[in-house]
Protein backbone atom coordinates (compact mmCIF):
# COMPACT_ATOMS: atom_id res chain seq x y z
CA UNK A 1 0.00 0.00 0.00
CA UNK A 2 2.80 2.39 0.85
CA UNK A 3 4.09 1.81 -2.63
CA UNK A 4 0.93 2.14 -4.51
CA UNK A 5 0.15 5.75 -2.59
CA UNK A 6 3.69 6.90 -3.53
CA UNK A 7 3.58 5.58 -7.06
CA UNK A 8 0.00 7.49 -7.32
CA UNK A 9 1.57 10.94 -5.85
CA UNK A 10 4.18 10.82 -8.10
CA UNK A 11 1.77 10.26 -11.16
CA UNK A 12 0.38 13.33 -10.30
CA UNK A 13 3.35 15.21 -10.15
CA UNK A 14 5.31 13.87 -13.08
CA UNK A 15 2.17 13.87 -15.47
CA UNK A 16 1.99 17.64 -14.52
CA UNK A 17 5.62 18.05 -15.88
CA UNK A 18 5.37 15.71 -18.90
CA UNK A 19 2.47 17.93 -19.88
CA UNK A 20 4.46 20.79 -19.67
CA UNK A 21 7.21 19.32 -21.66
CA UNK A 22 5.05 18.32 -24.56
CA UNK A 23 3.66 21.87 -25.08
CA UNK A 24 7.04 23.09 -24.54
CA UNK A 25 8.36 20.74 -27.15
CA UNK A 26 5.59 19.42 -29.63
CA UNK A 27 4.79 16.17 -30.23
CA UNK A 28 6.52 12.87 -28.72
CA UNK A 29 7.42 9.83 -30.51
CA UNK A 30 4.30 6.63 -28.57
CA UNK A 31 7.55 4.31 -28.82
CA UNK A 32 10.89 3.91 -27.48
CA UNK A 33 13.45 1.40 -27.55
CA UNK A 34 15.53 0.53 -24.59
CA UNK A 35 18.39 -1.13 -24.61
CA UNK A 36 19.88 -2.95 -21.65
CA UNK A 37 21.37 -6.14 -20.39
CA UNK A 38 18.27 -8.39 -19.64
CA UNK A 39 17.93 -10.62 -16.94
CA UNK A 40 17.53 -9.98 -13.09
CA UNK A 41 18.23 -6.16 -13.79
CA UNK A 42 16.90 -5.28 -16.75
CA UNK A 43 14.23 -6.48 -14.80
CA UNK A 44 14.38 -4.64 -11.87
CA UNK A 45 14.62 -1.23 -14.27
CA UNK A 46 11.11 -2.26 -16.07
CA UNK A 47 9.37 -2.61 -12.47
CA UNK A 48 10.86 0.41 -10.81
CA UNK A 49 10.59 2.95 -13.46
CA UNK A 50 9.48 1.56 -17.08
CA UNK A 51 6.00 -0.13 -16.05
CA UNK A 52 5.17 3.29 -14.06
CA UNK A 53 6.09 5.67 -16.61
CA UNK A 54 4.09 3.87 -19.00
CA UNK A 55 1.04 3.66 -16.87
CA UNK A 56 0.84 7.22 -16.60
CA UNK A 57 1.30 7.76 -20.01
CA UNK A 58 -1.54 6.38 -22.40
CA UNK A 59 -0.87 4.69 -25.74
CA UNK A 60 3.14 5.22 -24.81
CA UNK A 61 5.19 1.86 -25.71
CA UNK A 62 9.02 0.41 -24.71
CA UNK A 63 10.44 -2.12 -26.51
CA UNK A 64 13.32 -3.93 -24.75
CA UNK A 65 16.25 -4.66 -26.39
CA UNK A 66 19.29 -6.57 -24.85
CA UNK A 67 22.25 -5.55 -26.57
CA UNK A 68 24.26 -3.24 -23.98
CA UNK A 69 27.20 -5.70 -24.28
CA UNK A 70 27.58 -4.33 -28.09
CA UNK A 71 26.34 -1.00 -27.53
CA UNK A 72 29.56 0.62 -29.02
CA UNK A 73 29.99 -1.67 -31.91
CA UNK A 74 26.38 -1.73 -32.61
CA UNK A 75 26.12 2.36 -32.25
CA UNK A 76 28.75 2.85 -34.31
CA UNK A 77 27.18 1.12 -36.95
CA UNK A 78 24.03 2.52 -37.15
CA UNK A 79 25.70 5.53 -37.08
CA UNK A 80 27.75 4.78 -40.29
CA UNK A 81 24.55 3.66 -41.49
CA UNK A 82 22.84 6.71 -40.75
CA UNK A 83 20.07 4.76 -38.85
CA UNK A 84 20.35 4.90 -35.27
CA UNK A 85 17.07 2.63 -34.09
CA UNK A 86 17.57 2.46 -30.49
CA UNK A 87 16.30 5.50 -28.09
CA UNK A 88 17.89 5.18 -25.00
CA UNK A 89 20.98 2.81 -23.97
CA UNK A 90 22.11 1.58 -20.72
CA UNK A 91 25.88 1.56 -20.89
CA UNK A 92 28.74 1.03 -18.43
CA UNK A 93 31.22 4.08 -17.63
CA UNK A 94 33.39 3.45 -19.87
CA UNK A 95 32.23 2.72 -22.97
CA UNK A 96 29.90 6.01 -22.21
CA UNK A 97 33.26 7.70 -22.14
CA UNK A 98 33.74 6.27 -25.57
CA UNK A 99 30.50 7.13 -26.63
CA UNK A 100 30.68 10.60 -26.37
CA UNK A 101 34.21 10.72 -27.47
CA UNK A 102 33.56 9.57 -30.65
CA UNK A 103 30.47 11.85 -30.68
CA UNK A 104 27.98 8.84 -30.43
CA UNK A 105 25.91 10.12 -27.57
CA UNK A 106 24.19 13.05 -26.94
CA UNK A 107 25.73 16.05 -24.09
CA UNK A 108 23.55 16.30 -21.17
CA UNK A 109 23.11 19.05 -18.71
CA UNK A 110 21.90 17.22 -15.68
CA UNK A 111 20.72 20.15 -13.48
CA UNK A 112 18.42 20.96 -16.50
CA UNK A 113 17.39 17.18 -17.67
CA UNK A 114 17.38 15.78 -14.60
CA UNK A 115 15.19 15.82 -11.47
CA UNK A 116 16.72 17.93 -8.27
CA UNK A 117 16.40 15.82 -5.13
CA UNK A 118 13.70 15.92 -2.63
CA UNK A 119 15.42 18.56 -0.59
CA UNK A 120 15.67 20.84 -3.85
CA UNK A 121 19.62 19.77 -4.38
CA UNK A 122 20.61 19.92 -7.98
CA UNK A 123 20.90 16.63 -10.01
CA UNK A 124 24.16 17.48 -10.40
CA UNK A 125 25.67 17.58 -6.77
CA UNK A 126 23.14 14.29 -5.96
CA UNK A 127 24.91 12.11 -8.61
CA UNK A 128 28.45 14.28 -7.58
CA UNK A 129 31.52 12.82 -8.95
CA UNK A 130 29.63 9.59 -10.24
CA UNK A 131 28.95 11.89 -13.65
CA UNK A 132 31.97 10.68 -14.91
CA UNK A 133 31.16 11.57 -18.51
CA UNK A 134 29.25 14.74 -20.22
CA UNK A 135 27.13 12.07 -21.86
CA UNK A 136 26.50 10.10 -18.68
CA UNK A 137 23.44 9.44 -16.74
CA UNK A 138 23.94 7.33 -13.83
CA UNK A 139 21.53 5.03 -12.34
CA UNK A 140 23.78 2.41 -10.14
CA UNK A 141 26.61 1.53 -8.64
CA UNK A 142 27.55 -2.28 -8.96
CA UNK A 143 30.50 -4.75 -8.67
CA UNK A 144 31.88 -7.47 -10.66
CA UNK A 145 33.18 -10.47 -7.76
CA UNK A 146 32.80 -13.66 -7.56
CA UNK A 147 30.61 -16.56 -6.07
CA UNK A 148 31.61 -19.80 -5.14
CA UNK A 149 29.64 -23.05 -4.36
CA UNK A 150 29.57 -23.35 -0.94
CA UNK A 151 29.41 -27.30 -1.21
CA UNK A 152 32.55 -27.42 -3.30
CA UNK A 153 35.21 -25.32 -1.53
CA UNK A 154 35.45 -28.06 1.54
CA UNK A 155 36.04 -26.74 5.55
CA UNK A 156 38.07 -23.74 3.98
CA UNK A 157 36.09 -21.34 1.82
CA UNK A 158 37.76 -18.54 0.01
CA UNK A 159 38.65 -15.42 1.24
CA UNK A 160 40.79 -13.95 -1.20
CA UNK A 161 40.69 -13.11 -5.21
CA UNK A 162 43.84 -14.79 -5.28
CA UNK A 163 42.42 -17.56 -3.99
CA UNK A 164 40.94 -18.10 -7.76
CA UNK A 165 44.08 -18.62 -9.07
CA UNK A 166 44.88 -21.39 -6.41
CA UNK A 167 43.98 -24.90 -8.05
CA UNK A 168 45.34 -26.91 -5.42
CA UNK A 169 43.49 -25.59 -2.57
CA UNK A 170 40.22 -25.15 -5.02
CA UNK A 171 40.31 -27.64 -7.85
CA UNK A 172 37.49 -27.20 -10.15
CA UNK A 173 36.56 -25.22 -12.87
CA UNK A 174 35.86 -21.10 -12.78
CA UNK A 175 34.32 -19.01 -14.74
CA UNK A 176 35.81 -15.90 -16.02
CA UNK A 177 33.91 -13.02 -18.31
CA UNK A 178 35.52 -13.42 -21.99
CA UNK A 179 36.71 -9.68 -22.03
CA UNK A 180 40.06 -8.56 -20.19
CA UNK A 181 38.61 -6.00 -18.20
CA UNK A 182 38.71 -7.07 -14.44
CA UNK A 183 40.68 -10.62 -15.40
CA UNK A 184 43.81 -8.15 -16.14
CA UNK A 185 43.63 -6.35 -12.84
CA UNK A 186 42.69 -9.43 -10.75
CA UNK A 187 45.65 -11.34 -12.62
CA UNK A 188 48.05 -8.26 -11.95
CA UNK A 189 47.21 -8.36 -8.02
CA UNK A 190 47.68 -11.72 -7.66
CA UNK A 191 50.90 -11.60 -9.28
CA UNK A 192 52.14 -9.00 -6.57
CA UNK A 193 51.58 -5.62 -8.37
CA UNK A 194 50.46 -3.08 -5.59
CA UNK A 195 47.32 -1.83 -6.36
CA UNK A 196 47.85 1.25 -7.09
CA UNK A 197 50.03 0.33 -9.65
CA UNK A 198 47.92 -1.79 -11.37
CA UNK A 199 46.97 0.94 -14.46
CA UNK A 200 50.48 1.60 -14.45
CA UNK A 201 51.88 -1.69 -15.32
CA UNK A 202 48.82 -2.46 -17.70
CA UNK A 203 49.73 0.21 -19.82
CA UNK A 204 53.07 -1.52 -20.97
CA UNK A 205 52.92 -4.18 -23.14
CA UNK A 206 55.22 -6.09 -20.88
CA UNK A 207 52.11 -5.49 -17.85
CA UNK A 208 49.85 -6.59 -20.45
CA UNK A 209 52.04 -9.89 -20.80
CA UNK A 210 52.01 -10.24 -16.91
CA UNK A 211 48.71 -10.30 -16.89
CA UNK A 212 48.09 -12.90 -19.63
CA UNK A 213 51.16 -14.85 -17.78
CA UNK A 214 48.97 -15.26 -14.81
CA UNK A 215 45.81 -15.72 -16.63
CA UNK A 216 47.82 -18.77 -18.57
CA UNK A 217 47.72 -20.83 -15.42
CA UNK A 218 44.40 -21.28 -14.69
CA UNK A 219 43.24 -21.29 -18.83
CA UNK A 220 42.72 -24.49 -19.27
CA UNK A 221 40.27 -24.78 -15.92
CA UNK A 222 38.19 -21.39 -17.05
CA UNK A 223 35.19 -21.35 -18.71
CA UNK A 224 34.33 -18.43 -20.28
CA UNK A 225 31.18 -16.20 -20.36
CA UNK A 226 30.08 -13.08 -22.45
CA UNK A 227 26.30 -13.04 -20.76
CA UNK A 228 25.60 -11.65 -17.36
CA UNK A 229 23.56 -14.71 -16.63
CA UNK A 230 25.80 -17.90 -17.63
CA UNK A 231 27.93 -17.82 -14.12
CA UNK A 232 24.71 -17.74 -12.15
CA UNK A 233 23.52 -20.58 -14.21
CA UNK A 234 27.27 -22.42 -13.92
CA UNK A 235 26.92 -22.48 -10.23
CA UNK A 236 23.61 -23.56 -9.80
CA UNK A 237 24.55 -26.85 -12.40
CA UNK A 238 27.75 -27.22 -10.50
CA UNK A 239 29.82 -27.18 -13.39
CA UNK A 240 31.81 -24.76 -11.69
CA UNK A 241 33.45 -24.27 -8.47
CA UNK A 242 33.71 -20.28 -8.88
CA UNK A 243 33.13 -17.70 -11.20
CA UNK A 244 32.93 -13.49 -11.46
CA UNK A 245 29.73 -12.03 -12.45
CA UNK A 246 27.62 -8.94 -11.57
CA UNK A 247 26.78 -8.72 -7.74
CA UNK A 248 22.98 -8.44 -8.69
CA UNK A 249 23.53 -11.84 -10.51
CA UNK A 250 24.77 -13.58 -7.31
CA UNK A 251 22.03 -12.27 -5.45
CA UNK A 252 19.78 -13.44 -7.15
CA UNK A 253 21.31 -16.96 -7.50
CA UNK A 254 21.71 -16.80 -3.68
CA UNK A 255 18.95 -15.54 -2.13
CA UNK A 256 15.99 -15.63 -4.67
CA UNK A 257 17.01 -19.53 -5.94
CA UNK A 258 18.46 -20.44 -2.83
CA UNK A 259 21.14 -21.87 -3.93
CA UNK A 260 24.82 -23.41 -2.53
CA UNK A 261 26.72 -20.28 -3.06
CA UNK A 262 28.12 -17.51 -1.59
CA UNK A 263 29.71 -13.94 -2.42
CA UNK A 264 33.62 -13.69 -2.40
CA UNK A 265 33.84 -9.32 -1.80
CA UNK A 266 37.63 -9.17 -2.36
CA UNK A 267 38.75 -6.77 -4.53
CA UNK A 268 35.10 -6.50 -6.04
CA UNK A 269 35.59 -3.95 -9.08
CA UNK A 270 32.92 -1.32 -8.84
CA UNK A 271 31.48 0.50 -11.68
CA UNK A 272 28.80 2.18 -12.72
CA UNK A 273 25.98 1.47 -15.00
CA UNK A 274 23.58 4.64 -16.66
CA UNK A 275 21.98 5.84 -19.45
CA UNK A 276 22.88 7.33 -23.09
CA UNK A 277 21.18 8.68 -25.31
CA UNK A 278 22.50 8.18 -29.02
CA UNK A 279 22.72 11.39 -31.04
CA UNK A 280 20.70 12.54 -34.17
CA UNK A 281 17.75 11.26 -32.63
CA UNK A 282 14.48 13.27 -34.03
CA UNK A 283 12.95 16.42 -31.83
CA UNK A 284 10.20 13.81 -31.48
CA UNK A 285 12.10 10.74 -30.14
CA UNK A 286 14.45 12.77 -28.19
CA UNK A 287 11.47 15.14 -26.68
CA UNK A 288 10.08 11.59 -25.03
CA UNK A 289 13.34 10.09 -24.09
CA UNK A 290 14.18 13.35 -22.14
CA UNK A 291 10.94 13.17 -20.42
CA UNK A 292 11.50 9.50 -19.53
CA UNK A 293 14.65 10.10 -18.35
CA UNK A 294 13.61 13.06 -16.26
CA UNK A 295 11.44 10.47 -14.35
CA UNK A 296 13.61 7.39 -14.38
CA UNK A 297 16.59 8.59 -12.81
CA UNK A 298 14.60 11.01 -10.25
CA UNK A 299 15.12 9.94 -6.46
CA UNK A 300 12.20 7.83 -5.50
CA UNK A 301 12.61 5.71 -8.94
CA UNK A 302 16.41 4.59 -8.41
CA UNK A 303 15.57 4.02 -5.19
CA UNK A 304 12.43 1.70 -5.90
CA UNK A 305 15.09 -0.05 -8.07
CA UNK A 306 16.78 -1.27 -5.11
CA UNK A 307 13.52 -3.21 -3.87
CA UNK A 308 14.56 -5.50 -6.71
CA UNK A 309 17.94 -5.95 -6.82
CA UNK A 310 21.17 -5.31 -4.74
CA UNK A 311 22.65 -2.80 -7.00
CA UNK A 312 23.51 0.56 -4.83
CA UNK A 313 21.89 3.92 -6.30
CA UNK A 314 23.83 6.17 -8.02
CA UNK A 315 21.63 9.43 -5.97
CA UNK A 316 23.01 10.33 -2.86
CA UNK A 317 19.18 10.96 -2.28
CA UNK A 318 18.16 7.57 -2.35
CA UNK A 319 20.63 5.66 -0.18
CA UNK A 320 18.63 6.25 2.74
CA UNK A 321 15.46 5.38 0.87
CA UNK A 322 16.70 2.17 0.22
CA UNK A 323 14.83 -0.53 2.07
CA UNK A 324 13.01 -4.53 1.96
CA UNK A 325 13.84 -6.79 -1.30
CA UNK A 326 9.50 -6.13 -2.58
CA UNK A 327 9.07 -9.99 -2.47
CA UNK A 328 11.84 -11.80 -0.11
CA UNK A 329 11.12 -8.47 2.77
CA UNK A 330 14.90 -9.18 3.64
CA UNK A 331 16.66 -5.56 4.28
CA UNK A 332 19.02 -4.39 0.81
CA UNK A 333 22.02 -2.39 2.63
CA UNK A 334 23.82 -5.54 3.71
CA UNK A 335 23.89 -6.99 -0.12
CA UNK A 336 24.83 -4.00 -1.50
CA UNK A 337 28.46 -3.85 -2.60
CA UNK A 338 28.85 -0.08 -0.95
CA UNK A 339 27.65 -2.01 2.47
CA UNK A 340 30.95 -1.31 5.00
CA UNK A 341 31.31 -5.07 5.58
CA UNK A 342 31.60 -5.82 2.33
CA UNK A 343 33.50 -2.75 0.89
CA UNK A 344 36.46 -3.92 3.10
CA UNK A 345 38.55 -4.15 -0.58
CA UNK A 346 37.34 -2.98 -3.16
CA UNK A 347 39.18 -2.40 -6.67
CA UNK A 348 38.27 1.02 -8.13
CA UNK A 349 38.06 0.49 -12.06
CA UNK A 350 39.55 3.01 -14.02
CA UNK A 351 37.11 4.53 -16.77
CA UNK A 352 39.47 6.35 -18.48
CA UNK A 353 42.34 3.58 -18.81
CA UNK A 354 40.02 1.52 -20.35
CA UNK A 355 38.54 4.17 -22.80
CA UNK A 356 41.92 4.62 -24.19
CA UNK A 357 43.09 1.05 -24.46
CA UNK A 358 39.99 -1.03 -24.74
CA UNK A 359 40.12 -2.12 -28.44
CA UNK A 360 44.13 -2.38 -28.45
CA UNK A 361 44.03 -5.04 -25.07
CA UNK A 362 40.97 -6.50 -26.22
CA UNK A 363 42.91 -7.58 -29.79
CA UNK A 364 45.49 -8.83 -27.73
CA UNK A 365 43.79 -10.23 -25.24
CA UNK A 366 41.39 -12.13 -27.61
CA UNK A 367 44.20 -13.38 -29.79
CA UNK A 368 45.84 -15.17 -26.67
CA UNK A 369 42.38 -16.39 -25.78
CA UNK A 370 42.55 -18.33 -29.31
CA UNK A 371 45.93 -19.74 -28.69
Amino acid sequence: MKFTTTLLASSAIVGAGTLAFADAHGNMAKEMTLVSWGGAYQSSQDKAYVQPYLEMNEGVTAVWDESSAEAVAKLRAMNEAGNITWDLVDVVAADAIRLCDEGLAMEIDADEMLAAAPDGTSASDDFGDLLVSDCFIPQIVYSTTFGYRTDMVGDTPPTKICDVFDLEAYPGKRALEKRPINNMEWALLCDGVAKDEVYDVLATPEGQEKALAKLDTIKDNVIWWSAGADTPQLLADGEVVMGSTYNGRLFSVIEEQKQPVAMLWDAQVFDLDGWIIPAGLSDERLARVKDFVKFATDTQRLADQSQYISYGPARLSSAPMVGKHADLGIEMAPHMPTDPANAENTFLYNYEFWADYRDDIDAKFQAWLAQ
